[in-house]
């Protein structure tokens, strides 16, 4: 498993593609690098057990095993910026105003085109492993689902895709990032995640517990939590979930 994989699995439909690559992994049938990609997810996975809507055969479904084993788990963050990145490196050469919703929502403008769900295991003070699970909205152009923003890239630019071809793309992205992390890039990793940070630097309204306030982004934590400054100067840390961006 030393080896860097450049193999994808294409599946026409499966319960999740975590799913599928968790059981690879426990049957010691997982090289390094390799993508599951389907063409249908019946019980597709978002942050917090939420849904990922997706019509069949339209977008990128996919997951990336990764086995971080040299890196300490108290760095898995950076894990996640890199599939970010990953994803903004891509459709920036697509389309323009692409930016990282904290902690990974992948944004144009103020629509989603992406999410990612990822599920790392621990061993001792390391990471054993890393499923990056990515959905992006590639070619689908009607969406049902109550999410309230949701895009694609056809309805930005009008081209088809093949989600084959983009998927390797993303995956070797994902890749050249890692090698980042394995050499200790972490500061060029930290800088360019901040610098396509929505709303970075902006005043903009937030919310927490119902509470609604004015704050600017100016960090991110090494754990990944938010980092605002309110008005009054003061500097507040929020982990996932515990604070609202407003529109």
């Amino acid at each position: 498993m030393n080896k860097l994989s450049k193999k994808i699995i294409v599946l026409n439909e499966v319960d999740s593609t975590n799913n599928y690559a968790n059981q690879l992994i426990l049957s010691e049938a997982a090289d390094e690098g390799t993508v599951i990609l389907t063409q249908f997810q019946k019980k597709g996975k978002g942050q917090l057990g939420n849904s990922w809507e997706s019509e069949a055969g339209k977008n990128i479904l996919a997951t990336v095993i990764l086995f971080p084993r040299f890196l300490n788990a108290g760095k898995q963050f950076l894990i996640s910026k890199i599939v970010s990145l990953s994803l903004v490196e891509f459709l920036k050469n697509e389309t323009d105003d692409v930016s990282i919703k904290w902690p990974n929502d992948i944004y144009v403008g103020n629509k989603k085109i992406a999410g990612i769900l990822i599920e790392n295991s621990i061993k001792g003070n390391t990471l054993f492993s890393s499923l990056l699970g990515i959905g992006l909205n590639l070619n689908q152009t009607k969406f049902l689902s109550d999410a309230p923003n949701p895009i694609s890239l056809k309805q930005l630019t009008g081209k088809e895709y093949v989600v084959e071809t983009v998927a390797s793309e993303i995956s070797e992205s994902i890749l050249k990032w890692y090698k980042k992390i394995k050499t200790g890039g972490f500061n060029n990793i930290d800088s360019e995640y901040f610098s396509h940070l929505f709303r970075n630097g902006e005043w903009a309204k937030y919310s927490k517990d119902g509470n609604v306030f004015e704050a600017r982004i100016i960090g991110v934590g090494k754990f990944g939590q938010l980092q605002l400054e309110n008005r009054d100067g003061t500097i507040d840390d929020f982990i996932f979930k515990e604070v609202e961006f407003m529109f």
